[in-house]
Formats: structure tokens, sequence, C-alpha cells
């Protein structure tokens, strides 16, 4: 069981590689929290995101995401749901106001990161183009004779995951060392705040004028 080629798992590697390093509303929510909260702030966006991934791996393995390739009204609704949800959180950034010294106590920043945890979840789940992603990639990588189809593509989807931990680690220690040394300028922290929130209500209008076959 599980028995592959060495060109399998190249090929396989470097796909994965690229399609983390790939822009979008999880990388970008990741890094944003960075540059909001520092390292525990982007950890906890990646945990969150990462939780949100493995339920769409599931999902895929399960056979649950092809409901949404072949369903016009569940990708819709997932799909302006999840618009909204990016909408909201971008207008929650443009009128943020600048955080006041000594405002972020540790109860409030734990309360804090778990809430940014929940938003990496939502976030990821509420990509119905992440699911059909799934649902077309991973079984590009099913082997005839290797073990059950279900079990590759989780086997699979959970390494998608596995090379995530390598790279986006220290991307967000990367970038928390640059907002560190630019926090001190509250004019620069406020404009940071409104590029932020300008993306995401970009990245929802994007999602919400995408389609099935996008």
């Amino acid at each position: 069981m599980f028995e592959y080629s060495l060109a399998h798992w190249t090929a396989f590697t470097t796909a994965a590689v690229l399609l983390n390093l790939s822009p979008g509303p999880d990388m970008a929510f990741i890094l944003g929290q960075t540059a909001r909260h520092g390292k525990r702030g982007g950890f906890a966006a990646m945990f969150g995101v990462w939780s949100g991934a493995t339920v769409h791996v599931a999902m895929a393995a399960l056979g649950l995401s092809a409901v949404l390739m072949t369903s016009a009204l569940a990708f819709s609704v997932v799909k302006w749901i999840g618009a909204a949800y990016l909408v909201w959180l971008g207008v929650q950034a443009l009128l943020a106001r600048p955080a006041e010294s000594g405002e972020a106590t540790h109860e409030v920043a734990q309360c804090r990161r778990r809430d940014i945890f929940r938003q990496g979840i939502m976030i990821s789940l509420l990509n119905p183009k992440v699911a059909i992603f799934f649902l077309a990639f991973l079984p590009q990588f099913v082997v005839p004779g290797a073990g059950p189809v279900s079990l590759q593509l989780a086997l699979h989807g959970m390494l998608i995951i596995a090379v995530a931990a390598i790279i986006e680690p220290p991307l967000v220690m990367a970038g928390a060392r640059i907002a560190k040394t630019l926090r001190g300028s509250s004019r620069l922290g406020v404009w940071c705040e409104r590029g932020l929130g300008a993306l995401f209500v970009a990245l929802g209008v994007k999602l919400a004028m995408s389609s099935r076959v996008a």
C-alpha cells in the first residue's frame, strides 16, 4: 500500500510547493494577521487555515466536494457566504482604530488569537474554490493498486498541509520581524491596516465573481 515511484513524489512535491506559495485569501489572511498581531497572531491564523484545509481534504476523500462541483446552488451559497465574510473582515480592518499603548492585556491577546484561529478556519471553509481544487487536484496522484482511493486522496491532501508546515512558519517569522520594525510608525500602521482591509474586500469581490469552472 502507498507504493509510489520517485517521479510521482517529485511531481507531487513540486505541485504542493507551488500551491502553498501561490497567493490567495488564506496566505493573505496569515500574513495580514502577522502584520497586525505579530508572530502569535500569524501562527493562530496559520493553524486555523490548516484546520479548514484538513476539512476540505476529508471532504475530497469522502467525495463530498463533488457536491460543490455538480450543484450550482450549493456552490453559489458557499461562495456568497464566503465572499460576504471576506468583505466583512475587510471592512472591519478599514474601520479599525489604531491600538493604544498597553491596550492588549494577556487575556485580550488570548481571546484575539482564538478569534483569529476561528476566522482562519472560516476563510478556508467558506472558499468553495478550495474544495473544488482539492477534488480536481488530488485524484491526479491516485495510482491504481496503491491502496483505496479515499485513503490515497487523504494521504496526499495531508501531505499538502505538511508541505505548508514547512513553508509557512518561516514566512510568518520573517513577516513578524518586518512588522515589528515598521510598527514604530503609527501612521504606517494605519495605512497597513487600511491596505489589508482593501485587500480582503477585493478578495471577497473576486470570490463573488468566480464560477465553478474558473
